[in-house]
């Protein structure tokens, strides 16, 4: 039997660093919207890119 080579397999931990990465990015984003930058760095952590969905198409930066 021929055993998979380890440059072949994509580690788990870079998945986690991704999703992390994401949650901050939507942080920021929800931040630039005047949205609350902590609630939607604690739901990216779980919902990662829908969060990003919801920030993007869901909800316009208020006009001043």
């Amino acid at each position: 039997m021929k055993r998979a080579s380890k440059e072949n397999e994509m580690p788990t931990t870079d998945y986690a660093v991704g999703w992390f990465t994401l949650s901050l990015l939507n942080a920021g984003l929800a931040q630039c919207k005047g949205l609350s930058g902590l609630r939607w760095w604690i739901a990216s952590l779980f919902f990662g890119p829908i969060c990003t969905l919801l920030i993007v198409v869901g909800y316009e930066k208020p006009k001043v």
